[in-house]
């Protein structure tokens, strides 16, 4: 890339969602040990391990004001030692309700992680490469998640305490995050919108000497403009982001996604697999999904997101709409619905998975993006959190056939939204994108 700061700065922000994907993760080779130690029930148990996804929907709901009023690094640097503090006392506490307190404040690291770290990346980036810098978020993510597995499965069996080295070996991430973070400047455009000028002309200039006066005029004029707008997100200027902010979020939900990365041994033995066939079978999604998270990125300022979201789509509807008829004939053909949800994530990952933290970071203009990364964060969060609560009772009640064709319903109106109401916003900047979708 041309210019190695951004490319610096980008891939230390993005190191966010390696944290973000490695404590939503970790938790798994912990969880069991836990409702050991603490001799807890079936509520109990399933309260500490939702714990975590509590903090996140509070963090995401919440993140976008202390990015308004503190600044995107300094937030930055409160959501590494939030993550720092809920790994070593996560680790370490010998009581229940403290662990829970500890994992809490993770969850909101997370939460707050993915509305802060794509703001900051989005305003840093240069146009023509910003799909792919934020996307580097979501790399890192299921990089994070990857990671916790593996490191998991090395950490195994080396002591009656295992699972507190699982969950402490975070600390150290955590504190390259928070240390790196010192060598990040402040957001360019959250200083010009402080009235920090000459503080956000040095960034600019260290991004692109070229065109930091032109950057500058048109950052200024543009916020200059909005003086006149309302401060309110809900304000009819902003209708159109925050309509697509809102639908992006919860489409990405109701693809299933996060019921099948979190119940993928459940949906494998529900076809017949065995519990050791189905366990790698979940691994096999873990790397399906990394490999093409990573293809995604070579594209998404090549092809744009609109069609990036129209081919996974369209991929979409096809294997899940395979999978709901293979449950409906109960002909599994022993590999076949592992083989149809691997192609799945494949086309997930290179569609919806890469691209929503980028689009949405984008769409919303300097004055409230924060406001808006907030809202399509948090309707990501509350979505996630209702559809992994409710999968297993309607995948109990209603049969794997009707809970597969919902998700593949809802990828057909995906698939209409995308074509009638979404905007291509490759190589556009961030300024000229407000002129197209805001009110004035």
């Amino acid at each position: 890339m041309k210019n190695r700061n951004v490319f610096f700065w980008s891939i230390v922000v993005a190191l966010g969602g390696f944290l973000f994907g490695f404590d939503t993760a970790v938790i798994s080779g912990a969880e069991k040990a836990i409702q050991q130690v603490w001799h807890l029930n079936a509520f109990e148990h399933g309260f500490t391990i939702a714990i975590a996804l509590i903090g996140t929907v509070f963090g995401a709901i919440f993140g976008g004001i202390p990015s308004d009023k503190l600044g995107r690094r300094k937030t930055l640097i409160w959501i590494a030692v939030l993550y720092f503090v809920s790994a070593l006392g996560a680790a370490l506490t010998p009581l229940w309700v403290p662990f829970m307190m500890f994992r809490f404040l993770g969850g909101l690291g997370v939460g707050a992680s993915s509305v802060t770290a794509p703001l900051y990346i989005s305003e840093i980036s240069p146009p023509k490469s910003r799909g792919r810098m934020v996307a580097l978020f979501q790399f890192n993510i299921v990089f994070g998640i990857l990671t916790a597995y593996l490191s998991n499965y090395l950490l195994a069996g080396i002591g009656d305490q295992d699972w507190r080295w699982m969950l402490g070996i975070q600390a150290v991430p955590a504190t390259a995050f928070l240390l790196l973070l010192f060598r990040v400047p402040e957001s360019p455009r959250w200083l010009l919108g402080q009235g920090r000028v000459e503080e956000g002309r040095q960034v600019l200039r260290l991004i692109d000497p070229e065109t930091a006066e032109q950057d500058v005029t048109s950052i200024l004029t543009t916020n200059a403009a909005d003086e006149s707008l309302s401060v309110s997100l809900f304000a009819r200027a902003y209708r159109e982001p925050v309509m697509l902010a809102m639908l992006f979020a919860f489409f990405n939900q109701v693809s299933g996604i996060n019921a099948i990365i979190y119940y993928a041994p459940r949906i494998f033995e529900m076809t017949g697999l065995g519990k050791g066939s189905a366990l790698l079978s979940s691994a096999g999604i873990g790397l399906v999904n990394f490999a093409f998270t990573l293809l995604a990125m070579n594209f998404i300022d090549r092809f744009g997101r609109r069609k990036l979201m129209l081919i996974g789509s369209v991929g979409l509807i096809v294997t899940l709409g395979l999978v709901a008829r293979a449950f409906y004939t109960e002909q599994f053909g022993g590999v076949l619905v592992p083989v149809l949800l691997f192609v799945y994530i494949a086309f997930f990952a290179f569609s919806q998975g890469a691209v929503i933290w980028v689009f949405i970071s984008e769409i919303f203009p300097n004055t409230v993006r924060a406001k808006g990364q907030a809202l399509g964060s948090s309707t990501h969060w509350v979505m996630a959190a209702l559809i992994a609560f409710t999968f297993p009772y309607f995948a109990e009640h209603l049969g794997g056939g009707h809970t597969f064709a919902f998700f593949c319903g809802m990828m057909v109106l995906q698939l209409l939204f995308v074509w009638r109401f979404m905007p291509e916003t490759k190589g556009t900047s961030l300024e000229q994108l407000e002129k197209t979708l805001v009110i004035h």
